[in-house]
């Protein structure tokens, strides 16, 4: 049960790293915008056979279209209303309007990053159900993402005004809320059905598929350019090669 909390924190750990680099180190964005499409076509793949794969196999397609598509929109009104916040930007190394939101921009950031985190979580923890250990390609997915998510974030926090002492303390927390996230995943879909486990697997995956489009391609674009397709297409590839292991 603990090694859920534990690759929960491995996978959550990785926006606290993407901050460090970015608080002291200068990184070109031209090599954020690569990374992010990496993790982009990684994570595409992760939710593709991981989650959405896997749900069609063990219940259905039925609780998978329906738990899909809930998840796609829950996280686009959820993304709106943090956007309305201040949380445009969180994965934008130019600060999006946290740079001009203050306080409430940062919070934006923040509640954005954290509704991010709390799905991918859950999944990891409930991969663990098979018995055959953790799903590396999952972990591995989201750590990949996560780097650049910590990295332009970070930046747009320092250009809200924030101290590196509070960007710190709010990137731990969402160490800690990813892994206790995936340690509910792992104790409540222990004990629930094919169809159940279908249905949040799905939910997951819409919701992974929608911040990946409306948050990750755009900003990966907009600062690698014309070879963000190709690092994408590298990503996706891995995640064949990752599955496959």
């Amino acid at each position: 049960m603990w090694s859920a909390a534990m690759w929960g924190g491995i996978s959550g750990s990785a926006v606290l790293l993407g901050a460090l680099l970015a608080l002291f180190l200068e990184i070109p964005k031209t090599i954020i915008g690569f990374i992010m499409a990496f993790g982009t076509g990684v994570l595409i793949g992760a939710a593709t056979y991981e989650l959405v794969g896997e749900s069609v196999q063990s219940g259905g397609l039925e609780p998978t279209l329906i738990g899909f598509l809930a998840g796609a929109l829950v996280f686009t009104v959820l993304d709106w209303l943090v956007s309305a916040r201040g949380g445009a930007g969180r994965k934008r190394s130019e600060g999006g309007k946290a740079a001009k939101g203050g306080a409430a921009g940062g919070l934006g950031i923040f509640i954005g990053t954290v509704m991010d985190a709390i799905p991918e979580s859950i999944m990891i923890g409930a991969s663990l159900m098979s018995g055959e250990g953790v799903s590396l390609l999952l972990v591995i997915a989201i750590f990949i993402s996560n780097i650049p998510e910590g990295l332009s974030s970070t930046f747009g926090l320092k250009k809200g005004g924030y101290a590196k002492g509070v960007i710190m303390l709010l990137w731990v927390s969402v160490l800690i809320i990813s892994a206790l996230s995936s340690l509910g995943g792992y104790v409540f879909m222990e004990h629930a059905g094919e169809y159940t486990t279908a249905l949040i697997a799905s939910f997951a995956g819409g919701g992974i598929i929608a911040m990946v489009a409306s948050t990750m391609m755009p900003e990966a674009y907009e600062e690698g350019g014309p070879f963000i397709g190709l690092m994408a297409a590298l990503g996706l590839l891995a995640s064949v090669v990752l599955d496959r292991l």
